[in-house]
């Protein structure tokens, strides 16, 4: 059983519109994984949502501007806050700053693990195929 999780044991996934840092895959706990997340200034992942996640996001670096709803309302984001997306709901960050925007995320899982992706990889693979990026180029990545 690990109980500690390192953050010099991160798994970097560069994605074409942000980056996520993986302290924690859903695979080692039974309802939560745990990652970091960067957006470039300019960048921000697709709207979109999750019909198995509700997600906790603390905000530590950058500003940014967070859509949430639908339809969607405009929330503008700061150091020390922290922004709850409920399950089903539709979100994207914007970094709209001159510097990297770095939030927290915890995703929680109500009904346990997602038995269709149980890892982060098949996550991750599943987003690139979603969006037509390419896995390979996403995971060949080191952390800074």
């Amino acid at each position: 059983m690990q109980y500690v999780f390192p953050e010099t044991n991160l798994k970097r996934y560069r994605f074409p519109t942000h980056t996520n840092d993986l302290v924690m895959c859903r695979s080692q706990a039974q309802s939560s994984e745990v990652f970091f997340v960067i957006l470039e200034p300019g960048e921000a992942p697709p709207m979109h949502k999750h019909d198995d996640t509700e997600q906790i996001f603390f905000i530590i670096e950058g500003h940014g501007r967070l859509e949430a709803g639908s339809p969607p309302q405009s929330f503008e984001i700061k150091p020390g806050d922290t922004v709850r997306i409920p399950v089903g709901t539709w979100h994207r960050i914007h970094n709209e700053g001159k510097q990297n925007l770095r939030y927290f995320a915890v995703d929680c899982f109500p009904g346990g693990r997602p038995a269709d992706e149980p890892t982060w990889d098949i996550h991750a693979r599943a987003n690139c195929d979603k969006f037509k990026w390419d896995y390979h180029q996403v995971t060949n990545t080191n952390p800074a």
